[in-house]
């Protein structure tokens, strides 16, 4: 039985009419963060993103309503503008609204855009940040986002714009050169485009890529590859979304590091 919370914590009251816009990690339900965990329990509606799974919403306090408002590319999802409505709506009923994103809500969340009409319509909010997949979902991959041999910068992008193309507001040259390793979300629509770009831009062909998909969870796979081969193999091995495309050299230390990989290898013994 999971107790309403930790009684040695002094957590922050979650009053009515506020808005929490919270992070739920990538996907573990144990790398949730204490505070998210405390709205959880609290909250009287859950405005929920794609991303965030049942064990998570398992948590929330009895009689919770549950609002899906996820987004999934190519696919029918509520508008931002009307989410960002829904929760001035719910918080000026004098609900305690809990907008749970995956990862962070200010890492390609849309959190700001959601706290920004928040403040447009004075309406009292609190940022729960969460563990973004570009750093949790990587570790559970056995690959650092930093490491002092390899890297001393990490450039964290979006493969889409606003408008669903690759964004063209990017210095792909500067990207190339200037950032040893580059961590790519919802980049594999535009994964043959993207490599391209920084093969033109002077990344090596053959540099180490990784395509992380359902991070952190039982079912997550990574695939190996290259800059040159990753859209080929993407195909090849038919994968979808969610996933995560770090390039890098940081991706050659996955064969020492992977210690999930290690952990399966010690149970099979």
């Amino acid at each position: 039985m999971i107790p309403s919370s930790p009684p040695s914590l002094p957590f922050p009251e979650f009053e009515p009419g506020w808005v929490w816009l919270a992070g739920a990690g990538p996907g573990d339900p144990g790398l949730l963060t204490l505070h998210a965990w405390h709205a959880l329990r609290h909250a009287d509606v859950i405005v929920y993103d794609a991303l965030v799974g049942p064990d998570i919403l398992g948590m929330a306090r009895e009689g919770c309503r549950l609002e899906f408002a996820g987004k999934r590319g190519g696919k029918p999802s509520p508008k931002q503008p009307d989410i960002s409505n829904r929760l001035v709506q719910l918080a000026r009923d004098g609900l305690r609204v809990l907008r749970l994103k995956g990862g962070d809500p200010f890492v390609f969340g849309r959190g700001g855009e959601e706290a920004l009409t928040l403040v447009e319509h004075h309406i009292p909010f609190r940022v729960i940040p969460g563990i973004t997949a570009g750093i949790g979902g990587l570790a559970y991959a056995g690959i650092p986002v930093t490491h002092r041999d390899t890297n001393h910068a990490v450039t964290f992008m979006t493969g889409h714009s606003a408008s669903g193309l690759v964004p063209d507001t990017i210095d792909w040259a500067a990207v190339a050169r200037g950032s040893q390793v580059i961590v790519l979300y919802m980049a594999l629509k535009h994964l043959r485009t993207i490599a391209g770009n920084f093969i033109s831009a002077g990344r090596p062909a053959d540099q180490a890529v990784a395509i992380v998909t359902n991070a952190t969870l039982p079912n997550q796979h990574v695939l190996e590859t290259t800059l040159e081969r990753c859209a080929d193999d993407v195909a090849a091995n038919g994968i979808e979304p969610p996933a995560l495309v770090v390039v890098g050299d940081v991706v050659l230390l996955r064969p020492a590091l992977d210690w999930i990989g290690a952990m399966s290898h010690r149970a099979g013994d």
